[in-house]
């Protein structure tokens, strides 16, 4: 058998062969992931947007002898590596005695369920029903008619895959992990699409996966991903959050009631009557307490806490045993399994544990106030059960806030004395020194040249009551310049809506849109067709969008994004770190605010050949002492504070 290719001749094959050109700061990339996967050494490293990260460590992981796990944040990377980026990798390497298997991992109701296709879902008595016919029941017979059809063509059965359709029709066609029956249980088990993407990862060496998965399988112990000893873990910006989100729990007065109602069908004696009864007084117990973060839990809250968590234990332990298999007791697994989830959150909650924060939402029109749980911070469990026990590569365009890895290496679990300068310290994990290092590789994007960084120090600090006059007036000046082609980047919904009836007003040659106007795809698809638009909206906007080209020659940013200070996770982090001898600020809000400013930021330059101007309408970037460590955190832009400087050149660009 012939020695494997080395990981620089294998990105050279890869590259020539997907007619790209070689990139100093790919080549350097790929090396290092690969010394880290053979070292087992830690590696953060920040690649901007255009080096080409997704080969630079696809190429090392399939020359790695055992199993590596690919971890991405967003829907849209995962489609882009299944999609694109790794059959033409596979194509290019195929010749080159590489295995390049690899498959897709999803959690379990990514998936179509078959149990629910064909026998039905479960009413609020565990009764296994037909949906009526309807816009509801049409749409879900439509799905179900696709999920059959994914059968046949041996499909995967994933939600992406599937006709359009709402969260509330989807859940009526799969199933989350609790209500599963289980392979060996469901009559369904041998097509089971979740089983057979599982089959399949077992049978591959790469496994592509989301942060919330890999977060569910090392963190909280439950095996959802083949054995492997490396994971990649690509937009790693956004992991602290998202194994925050897999760790958050909620609990609200409906949904025990629910479970109750659901039991009452199989449970023969009073326990199910008896926690409907706790629904009523966890229901009495949230109205009559603030919507807000919890320092201490009220007396009422937590008496009602502790009645639905023991009359919840008692129902699952009054629940009669069996397999077998037939409808009812498919109702009856997954009637279970509701009770189960309500038991687990609210014993968690009841506990009033120092490493979590517990909190009560606002109601709305749609959504009742439900009580929320999330883990206070979560670098000691990525510590103490990912880190521990796997080599991790963490990589991003945004890695390097205030211009070091420190603030994200301490976010994920890793020290800052343990990182590895040069060829200094130990090779491998040495008793509780977890080493790493930190490597930036650049951008091949001229920043200086293509982009401008433009702070309004002339405008007065943001303050509570929105965008005030002068800032509306600089939005229609600096867009009027630009002729559209505008992205606008606003701290809330009504911040958006406000630029856009002004801009609407003033510049009506224009077409400026809001989030909102429509779905976000319709909203982008009209943005990039027509240069002469704006698009002006909230958070998903300031990562989630890609328009290279002169579509986008302006980005606003109207504040500097620190987290609300009602935020009620943020905050109590922010007052963690104060208490341990930190500052809460820096650690918590600025960081938040650094990495957002640099992804909004991150919007302008796509290629190489776009050019234009991040105008952040809030002096405190040029005033404050920590907007250092915010500038420090963007691309280096030629910066500027002069608004006819930036006109001129905005007109200059519009022209061209």
């Amino acid at each position: 058998m012939p020695d494997a290719p080395s990981v620089s001749d294998l990105l050279a094959t890869a590259v020539a062969a997907l007619g790209g050109q070689e990139r100093a700061g790919q080549v350097e990339m790929a090396e290092a992931v690969t010394a880290a996967m053979e070292s087992g050494e830690h590696l953060l490293v920040q690649a901007g947007t255009g080096t080409g990260k997704s080969l630079a460590y696809l190429v090392p992981s399939l020359l790695h002898d055992k199993r590596v796990v690919v971890a991405t944040a967003t829907l849209a990377l995962q489609h882009q590596l299944v999609e694109r980026d790794l059959p033409r990798l596979v194509e290019a390497v195929k010749d080159s005695g590489v295995d390049t298997s690899y498959a897709v991992l999803k959690g379990r109701s990514n998936y179509a369920c078959l149990h629910r296709v064909r026998e039905g879902v479960p009413d609020d008595q565990g009764a296994l029903v037909e949906l009526p016919e309807g816009s509801l029941g049409k749409k879900v017979l439509e799905l179900r008619a696709w999920a059959e059809g994914e059968v046949e063509e041996k499909g995967s059965g994933e939600r992406d895959n599937a006709p359009r359709h709402t969260d509330k029709e989807w859940r009526q066609v799969s199933v989350n992990h609790r209500e599963c029956l289980g392979a060996a249980k469901c009559p369904f088990g041998q097509e089971c699409f979740a089983e057979r993407a599982k089959e399949k990862a077992h049978r591959s060496h790469l496994v592509i996966t989301n942060h919330s998965l890999l977060a569910i399988d090392a963190i909280e112990g439950v095996p959802m991903i083949p054995d492997y000893d490396v994971v990649v873990i690509d937009e790693a910006h956004e992991l602290t959050t998202r194994v925050t989100q897999a760790a958050t729990d909620e609990l609200w007065a409906a949904e025990v009631e629910r479970a109750a109602r659901r039991s009452q069908r199989h449970v023969d004696g009073p326990e199910a009557d008896n926690l409907a009864d706790a629904s009523d007084a966890l229901r009495a117990a949230i109205s009559e307490a603030s919507p807000g973060r919890f320092d201490r839990i009220p007396e009422e809250l937590s008496d009602a806490l502790v009645l639905v968590r023991d009359a919840a234990r008692a129902v699952i332990s009054a629940y009669p045993k069996g397999d077998a298999t037939d409808d009812a007791d498919a109702g009856r697994a997954q009637a279970k399994g509701a009770v189960q989830e309500v038991f687990a959150t609210a014993d968690r909650m009841a506990a009033d544990l120092e490493s979590d924060v517990l909190w009560m939402s606002e109601g709305t029109e749609r959504m009742p106030p439900r009580l929320c749980v999330a883990p206070l911070q979560v670098w000691g469990p990525m510590r103490d059960k990912l880190l521990s026990d796997k080599t991790v590569v963490f990589t991003s365009a945004t890695l390097m806030l205030g211009g070091d890895f420190g603030a994200v290496a301490t976010s994920v679990g890793l020290k800052p004395a343990e990182r590895l300068l040069g060829d200094a310290g130990p090779a491998g994990t040495s008793g509780e020194t977890l080493p790493w290092r930190g490597l930036d590789v650049g951008s091949p994007f001229d920043y200086g040249k293509q982009a401008i960084l433009y702070v309004a120090r002339h405008l007065p600090p943001p303050g509570r009551d929105g965008l005030g006059p002068a800032v509306l007036d600089e939005i229609a000046e600096l867009v009027d310049a630009a002729e559209g082609r505008t992205l606008g980047l606003f701290s809330s919904r009504r911040a958006a809506e406000t630029a856009a009836e002004a801009v609407r007003e003033r510049l009506p040659h224009l077409t400026t849109l809001a989030q909102g106007d429509a779905q976000l795809p319709e909203l982008a698809l009209q943005f990039v067709s027509d240069p002469h638009t704006c698009l002006f909206g909230t958070l998903s906007l300031w990562q989630g969008l890609d328009v290279p080209g002169d579509t986008c020659q302006l980005v606003i940013i109207d504040r500097i994004p620190f987290p609300r200070p009602d935020d009620p996770l943020l905050s109590a982090r922010q007052k963690a770190a104060d208490r341990a001898g930190g500052n809460g600020f820096m650690q918590v809000a600025a960081t938040h605010a650094a990495l957002l400013l640099a992804q909004g930021s991150g919007r302008l330059i796509r290629t190489h050949t776009d050019r234009g101007v991040v105008a952040v309408l809030d002096p405190r970037l040029a005033t404050a002492r920590y907007g250092t460590f915010l500038k420090a955190s963007l691309p280096p832009m030629w910066t500027t504070t002069d608004p006819a400087v930036v006109r001129k050149a905005l007109a200059r660009l519009a022209a061209t």
